[in-house]
């Protein structure tokens, strides 16, 4: 199988390249921004055309939150533009797509209750809703699509919640961060492996459609932070506080836990809970650093 990964350099693209050896028997290729304009529909048709992908996995958007709601328009490039250059380019040359989406096409307004992947979408900021304009305007031009939101991303690579909470954790004696959200955080390595996954299996050419994958339990940010700095023993007290004492541009959804059923029943996918997966993350992290 020939997969072309865009985005390879972000944190799931990265989390990619270090399962890609596992398939010895796939060809990858990686791109990123230098490599491939994927907002240019000459440059995606010439990169499709010479490579001959089987499947596309586009990793590549714009994700800083906040600054999307000063940069609507370059959001609005990345996130809704470019995809549907990739699914069209797809389309074109008899080849599938995974588009990576986010928890943010959701509002929040179911509480309790984890997100299916048919509940309706109800995007709050620009980031949210040019990832679900995204999502509509693949499923308009490419036909063989799976389209996998996630929630909470972090790894060992590029800037995230987990690194920053160590850093500002080891520096200060206390940190405050907010309990009043609460979803899934999903670890790189995971997605990338369910990723994968979901390519190679024979139910996939049945089964096309969005499907949602985070780790398994739920917590709030102020959990998260604070397990971070427990387990790296920093000495800063963590203390919670409402998401209204951080004033920002977008409002973030307060419970955006995504229900997985759907993916594990169809390709068997195994999810990992949130500690064990956030345990492998800061070995690597503290063996590394």
């Amino acid at each position: 199988m020939k997969i072309l990964v865009t985005g390879g350099n972000g944190q799931l693209g990265r989390a990619l390249r270090r399962l890609a050896p596992k398939y010895p028997g796939d060809v990858f290729l990686f791109t990123d921004v230098d490599t491939l304009d994927i907002t240019d529909p000459a440059a995606v048709e010439k990169g499709v055309a010479d490579f001959r992908p089987d499947i596309l996995v586009n990793c590549a958007a714009y994700t800083n939150v906040d600054k999307t709601e000063e940069d609507e328009a370059v959001a609005r490039r990345l996130n809704a533009e470019a995809p549907e250059i990739l699914a069209a380019a797809m389309q074109r040359h008899g080849g599938a797509m995974v588009q990576i989406s986010t928890d943010y096409v959701f509002g929040g307004d179911k509480i309790n209750v984890p997100l299916r992947e048919e509940d309706a979408t109800n995007p709050l900021g620009v980031y949210g809703r040019t990832k679900l304009e995204g999502e509509q305007r693949c499923r308009r031009v490419l036909d063989r699509l799976a389209i996998i939101r996630t929630a909470w991303l972090y790894s060992e690579d590029g800037r995230n919640f987990v690194r920053t909470m160590l850093d500002l954790t080891s520096r200060l004696p206390r940190v405050n961060v907010v309990f009043d959200q609460a979803g899934s955080p999903t670890y790189a390595a995971d997605l990338a492996a369910a990723i994968l996954t979901v390519v190679h299996h024979p139910e996939l050419e049945k089964n096309w459609g969005t499907y949602h994958f985070s780790n398994e339990g739920i917590c709030s940010w102020y959990d998260l932070a604070r397990l971070v700095a427990r387990k790296a023993g920093a000495g800063a007290e963590v203390l919670p506080c409402h998401s209204s004492e951080f004033p920002a541009k977008v409002t973030r959804p307060a419970y955006s836990a995504l229900d997985k059923t759907k993916i594990k029943e169809t390709f068997g996918i195994a999810v990992p809970y949130w500690t064990d997966s956030l345990d492998l993350c800061l070995k690597n992290l503290m063996h590394n650093g």
